[in-house]
This record gives structure tokens, sequence and C-alpha cells, in this order.
């Protein structure tokens, strides 16, 4: 049946689409739209904070099945685990219009060229059976949704997933479930009648790298209106594997259900061919028995659909797998903490299906709030796509209660262990979103991997309370940002108790750079010795990327001591801070930005214990893998975490300024065709972007070893150093230069890698949104502050959140979720309003005249 096209539909160039007048046709918000070109490699996770996902691919299937603790990119569970029909999760939809036969589609659209060649013919999951003709990919994360229409089928159906996230609710923002609704639309004039089936093998035992397929069991269950298949595990699976737990698949619809617990046995395609013929008959399924291993389950909801008229069908996949390995220690099981909140799979459906509305709701609060604000698009693409990767198998939480994390995450397993700190400094997305979990992780760093002498190891070993300071190596980077981070968490949550007690191990992590040859014994400010960093070498000698570092640690380390009194302390981080600053800029700044001086060792007994990693490959009197006289995209990283805190310049600003323009000059490559590159390739060919170092000048025979890559994370943070000095039109480029790679027919919106998947430290993304609003908080001060450029923006210090209005020197400040305090109000370049200790709530506003 011929049909009228949907204005969504009406698009007349390829790649990322305009979403304005999309947006006004949906329930669910949407920042950005990809065409059916641009579909091949999107895959937004769904699932909450610590507990694994499951991804909607752009053309609407449910891939990449990441919920027993450890990664499981591709990983499509297989009935039966036959290789050849590769019969996968799917969803269908039964279709049965007066007078004509009856027909079945996966809810999907076309198969992606990539799935196109293999041994036995294509690759993709479902491969054969029959899909919608087009697709539409719209998304603001955490929503997704597939527009599938077919000008050969009599309806248009919007396939979308969330799991509800809602900054400052930790606990609401960490459910194992995965919330699929399913809105079918008859563009017809006559009724029409429809089947909605989810099918799901039950692969408990197998996490597409260990374990293997079992007989489990799949039974059909009625609860509190709710109505699915509970899938639970063999006898045969250990208890305290990774692989063994539960999951379910349920929906609330009150509309006629019928199921199959398993599908009848059959050679070649039968077992397919039985069960299509049998829901293809009326649109309901006859319940199968067998005892073949990852046994099928299948749910259907059956419904009539009047002329114009529209369903939402919602289906439910909730999870429970309890286990977790230490790292790669399988030995040392050190749990997930939200597993432990629920009995099983059935359990976190039966406490959370009833409050979704509600969930989904303030998800949508925080969503709208976002995106309609007056940050440029890019930025807000960029931080909302990149907060993805803190809900994925890239963090965790220990049953103990601790939160931790992978640097990335590799196709089936973690990728740089121990929540390393030189990687997670760049970070700015949790703090701002949820201040408790940053809050957890500095507990982690502080209280667990920091040393009597002060040495914090960079990378942190489980369990912690007997092997939390085992690795026993320090980076200098990563533990000058972590003190920086403990003055953050301080800052925003205003909790002096969360300061005082674990303020004796602050202090040591920065006395310890005065360790006899260490980071600065002479203590003048200038970090100069073996200095371990993010580029997973030792710097020798004086630097901008650890001397800024060092230099924002002492500005926090001595506004901490002032508060607490220490003023011994605070005054000689002031003396050494003021040193260290002029030194930097009249030895390190060359004109143009800012060099390292290289200062061979001589000898490993001038560098002390724990400064240096593999002492074999050092050349004593003539290190390699230095920065040398190159031009480092990221040497203002300290710089840029000192905006963020408010403390103010490191160094001369006009200095900083002129960096930001030397690293635009010498950095950034239009087209990377010719670009030689030695390592990993994370952009090529027509792509630009930003190189991790240039040398104008003389370079060193072996630079450190990734100066001609090109990395997000560095990008970003270069990106918003330019916000911060003004430079936004560059800061904006280089963005945008990000996400053209990230389009979604080269890779994945939701995965900007660097060593892994959903590399922590593009999470620097969300710093944009602070350095374009001017935010800061402070909860020590009950202090707030934002840019006097006219605008809506949005605000976010961890525990509350919201939107400031600023126009003709005077603000409206809203509050939508939370609580927050306030002394003072200021806009940059007007002035301050003091007040009363004002006290605002969810839904409450504040007009502000300055």
């Amino acid at each position: 049946m011929k049909k009228s096209t949907l204005l969504y539909f009406l698009i007349l160039f390829s790649g990322a689409i305009g979403t304005s007048n999309a947006q006004k046709q949906n329930t669910w918000p949407v920042l950005k739209s990809y065409d059916q070109n641009h579909l091949d490699r999107i895959a937004m996770p769904i699932g909450g904070i610590g507990t694994g996902t499951v991804s909607m691919s752009g053309y609407g299937a449910l891939i990449d099945w990441e919920v027993m603790s450890r990664p499981a990119k591709g990983y499509n569970p297989i009935y039966a685990g036959v290789e050849v029909i590769n019969r996968a999760p799917f969803f269908s939809i039964y279709l049965k219009e007066e007078n004509k036969e009856a027909q079945a589609l996966l809810l999907e659209g076309p198969v992606p060229i990539r799935f196109d060649e293999g041994y036995y013919g294509s690759t993709a999951p479902n491969h054969g059976l029959p899909r919608f003709k087009e697709a539409i990919f719209q998304t603001a994360y955490p929503f997704g949704q597939v527009l599938l229409s077919d000008q050969d089928l009599p309806v248009e159906v919007t396939v979308g997933a969330f799991n509800p996230l809602i900054p400052g609710n930790i606990e609401d923002s960490s459910l194992p479930m995965a919330v699929l609704s399913y809105k079918v639309k008859n563009t017809s004039s006559k009724p029409i009648t429809i089947s909605l089936a989810g099918n799901i093998p039950n692969f408990i035992g197998f996490d597409g790298k260990e374990g293997k397929a079992y007989q489990n069991i799949n039974t059909y269950k009625e609860e509190n209106g709710l109505k699915g298949i509970h899938y639970t595990a063999s006898e045969e699976i250990d208890k305290e594997s990774m692989q063994w737990g539960t999951f379910s698949m349920m929906t609330n619809s009150k509309e006629e259900i019928s199921y199959r617990t398993a599908w009848k046995p059959g050679e070649w395609g039968n077992s397919t061919l039985e069960f299509w013929d049998d829901y293809t008959d009326d649109g309901l399924l006859e319940e199968r028995t067998s005892d073949q291993k990852n046994n099928m389950g299948s749910l259907a909801v059956k419904t009539t659909l009047a002329p114009n008229e529209e369903k939402d069908i919602r289906f439910f996949i909730t999870w429970n797998f309890p286990n977790r390995s230490a790292w790669r220690n399988d030995k040392e099981n050190v749990g997930n903490f939200y597993a432990t909140q629920f009995k099983d799979s059935w359990e976190v459906a039966q406490k959370h299906v009833a409050r979704i509305p509600e969930l989904e709701q303030k998800t949508k609060t925080f969503v709208n709030a976002f995106i309609n604000s007056d940050t440029p698009e890019i930025i807000k693409e960029a931080a909302l796509f990149n907060l993805a990767h803190f809900r994925t198998q890239l963090a965790f939480k220990t049953n103990s209660g601790y939160y931790l994390g992978w640097e990335g995450i590799k196709d089936n397993e973690g990728s740089g262990d121990g929540t390393c700190t030189h990687v997670w400094n760049y970070e700015q997305t949790i703090p701002f979103l949820f201040g408790e979990v940053a809050k957890n992780m500095r507990e982690v760093e502080f209280k667990y991997a920091t040393n009597e002498q002060g040495l914090m190891s960079y990378r942190i070993h489980l369990p912690l309370k007997t092997k939390g300071t085992n690795f026993g190596l320090a980076a200098a980077d990563g533990q000058m940002g972590s003190i920086m981070k403990y003055y953050r968490e301080w800052q925003l949550s205003g909790d002096d108790e969360f300061l005082k007690e674990n303020w004796g191990n602050v202090k040591k992590a920065l006395e310890f750079c005065w360790i006899p040859n260490g980071w600065d014994p002479d203590k003048d400010g200038v970090m100069e010795g073996s200095q371990h960093n993010t580029m997973d070498v030792e710097y020798y000698g004086p630097n901008p990327q650890m001397g800024f570092w060092y230099l924002g640690a002492l500005r926090a380390t001595e506004e901490m001591a002032n508060y607490l009194g220490d003023k011994k302390l605070a005054k000689t981080c002031e003396s050494l801070y003021n040193n260290g600053s002029k030194w930097m800029d009249k030895n390190l700044f060359n004109g143009e930005y800012y060099v390292q001086e290289i200062v061979p060792p001589m000898h490993l007994d001038s560098i002390a214990k724990g400064l240096i990693r593999v002492k074999k490959r050092l050349i004593a009197d003539d290190p390699q893998y230095q920065l040398g006289e190159g031009v480092l995209v990221d040497q203002l990283v300290g710089q840029v975490m000192a905006h963020i805190l408010d403390l103010g310049y490191l160094a001369d600003k006009n200095n900083i300024k002129k960096t930001n323009e030397s690293v635009l000059k010498y950095n950034y490559r239009e087209d990377l065709m010719k670009h030689p590159n030695f390592m990993r390739s994370y952009a090529y060919g027509h792509e630009s972007a930003l190189l991790m170092a240039a040398y104008p000048g003389k370079r060193p025979k072996q630079p450190f070893p990734y100066y001609t890559e090109v990395m997000t994370g560095f990008e970003h943070t270069a990106a918003v150093s330019m916000l911060y000095e003004g430079q936004e039109k560059e800061a904006l480029k280089t963005i945008q230069d990000i996400r053209n790679r990230y389009d979604g027919k080269k890779r994945n919106p939701f995965n900007e890698a660097e060593y892994g998947h959903h590399y922590a430290r593009s999470m620097m993304a969300w710093a944009g949104v602070l350095a374009n609003s001017g935010f800061h908080y402070s909860g020590v001060e009950k202090s707030m502050t934002f840019t006097s450029k006219s605008g809506t923006y949005f605000w976010s210090n961890g525990y509350s959140w919201g939107t400031c209005k600023v126009e003709n020197k005077a603000a409206v400040l809203t509050v939508l979720s939370g609580q927050l305090e306030l002394t003072s109000f200021s806009l940059e370049g007007v002035g301050t309003k003091k007040m009363k200790n004002k006290i605002m709530n969810s839904s409450n506003t504040l007009k502000i005249k300055l």
C-alpha cells in the first residue's frame, strides 16, 4: 500500500541531518539525526552506571551484549550455537491487513554493507529475514530512536531505547535495564492487526570470550502486571564465574500476550522456519519444549490499530550478573555492587518498571534542559555523547562500594587497568554530573592507592584494602592531577569532612615531590626529575605538561591548607608556585609555546624508587622518548584544569594564548593523507585533526612514541584551552573535526577511542560546556559564576542542576533538580550580587539583577 511520507523522511542530502523539525515531532529529545548512509557504525550503549550494557545499532538491532562484567564488542548471542544461521536476538512485527496475506519483518532497517561478505555469505545477525527499507537514527543520549519506514507497508515504526540518566541521582542512573519502546503507527485508512515479538536466546554461561553454551532454563512468569521470560542458568555453570547470573525480557502491555520458552529443534534453518510459520499464522506464539543449548525465548504482544492510530508497546530487558574479576585476576572476585541490590533480574523489573515513566520524565527534563541551552551544538554533542562512556564496561562499582575504571576497553577485555590516574585526570564529566561518584574515586586514590611516603600508585590494584598500593609506581601528571581533583570535589560538594578525611595523604602526595631524587628535590617549584606520564614514558627535565600540573597542584594545596589553618604549608606552596611560574615563562616559553629542557639523569641512582617504569629502556646520558622542542598538543592541560577550578592563570596570560595559537599553527592538519604516522591511526586519509606533537625546529631522534598520532581526548583538551582564552572559532573547529570523524558511517558517535573503546580521556569534552558558560560553583563559599554573554546555559555541580538565562547584566537562575545554596552570584566582568544564604529547591527560580 502506498503511504504518505512523514516530514522527517524528507531528506535531500546525506550525512548528519538537522533536527529542529524532527525534534518537534518526537516525545523524546533529539540533538542529532543520522541518515541511512551514516548508520553502519552506530552502537548506542544502553545500561546504567557500573551495570554493563547492550547497544542499539543505527538500524534498530540490539547488538554488543556486554552484560557479563566483560566488554563484548561484536558479541551477539546465537540460538543453539548455529553460526551459519546466526540467529541472534531480534524484535519483529507481524502485520495483517484486511483481505491481505499476513507478513512479518524484523524491526530493523537494511543490513549494513560491511556484513555482505563472509565464507558463508552475509555475516550479519539474522541476515536473511525481511526488514524495513528506510531507517534514520535520532539521538540525544541516553535516548536513541530508529525511524523505520517502507512505502510498501501500512505502518511506520519508531524503535526507541534508553536507560534512566539523572544527574545527581546515582541510584536511578545505575539500573541494569534496557527500556525498549516500539511506537507503531497505522498510516493506512483501514484497521490492521499487529504483533510485536521479542526473541532472545539464553546465553548465560558465555560472555563472548569465556565459557560455552549450556542447557539453561527459560521460564514464563506473570507478576504485578509484568509478563515475560525469565532466563536462568544451568546447574553446570560455576556460580562464582562472571558468566553466571540471570536476565529477563518482559512487557507491561495489557494487550494479548503469547510466548515460547523454547523453539522447536530442527536441522538447517527449520527452527526459524517453524517459528516464522507459527508467528505469521495469526501473530500468536504457541509454546514449544526443547533441551537445546542457548534455547530461544520469545514474547509477543498482539493488538489492533485503527486508521492513523499509534501505540507505544514497551519491552524491558533486565539483567543481574553478580561476579567480577579483580581486573584480569579471575581468582579474585570483587563483585558488582548493582547486583547486591536485587535478588535477580526479575526483581530488577519488579522494583523499577513501574517507576520508568517517572524516571523517563526526569531524564527528559535533564536532556531537554541541556540540548535547548545556547551552548554551541558541537560542544553539546561532544559532551553528551562522550558521557555514554561512563555507562559502559569502562567503569564499575565493586561489592565493597568503590568505583574504578579501565582506561578504555578492547573488544572482549579491559584495556589499561587500575583507574589510571594520568588518563582519568582528563575526565571532567563525572564530577559535574555525579559528585558522589567523583568523591568516591578520590577516596580510592588517597585512602587506598597512596602509601606512607606519599607515592600514589597510578594503577590501583584490587582488592583495595590489601593490594591498593601494590603497583608501586607514580606518575607525575597523575599524582598532581589527583590533588587538583581532590580540591575540585571539595569545592563542588562543600563537604569539609571529605576534605579533612584524607587531607593527611593529600599533603603527603604533594610533599612526595620533594623527596631526594624526586620530581622537585631542590624545592624550587619546577618539576625536573624522572617524570613518568601519560605518554607512557618518563620525561627528564622541566616541561610544560608536568610543570603546569605541578603549579596547579601547588595552588590547589595552598587553598586547602589555608582553609584548614595550615599556614606553613600554604606559604610553602605559594612560594614554590610563584617561583615555578616565573621560571617556566622565562626558561620554557620560546616566544611561541612551551618546550622541554631535557636534563639527562646520567645514572639510575639519581632516580628515586617508583619513578621509572622500564629501567632497561633508559639511556642515562641520552634519554629517548622526550618531547624536547616539540609543540605538544595538550601542554596546557594543567592550566585548563586550573581554569575549571577557578584557580586563575598559572603563567603569563599572553603566553597561554600564544601557545594555543602555536598548537593550531603547527599541529593542525587539514588533510592527513600525506601525514606520516608511525603508530596507531585514530584519524587518517582526508580527515582533519590536531597532531599530538609537531616539530617546527629540532626534533629528538626518537621523540615520545605517540607524537605522530591523533587522539581525541588531547584534542578536546586543546579545544577547551582555546575556549577559555576566547578563541571560540578555533575551538569549535577543533571539536567539529573530532565529531566529523565519528559520523556513524566511519566510526561510532558514542565511542571515541584511544587505548581502547570508550576511552576515559575523551570525557574531557564536558569541560567545553563549562568553558563556554563560564560556570563555576563553590559549595564551600556557596558562590556561582557565569559568563556575562547573553544566553541560556545549562549548569550542574554534581548534586543539583538547572539553567541560567543571562541577559542585560541580569540572570534568571532555575533549579530543576536537587538543592542549591547560594550566598553570592557573579557575572564575569559585570559584578557580584551578595545575598543571604539562599536555599533553592527543584523548580525554584531566582531573578538576579547586578
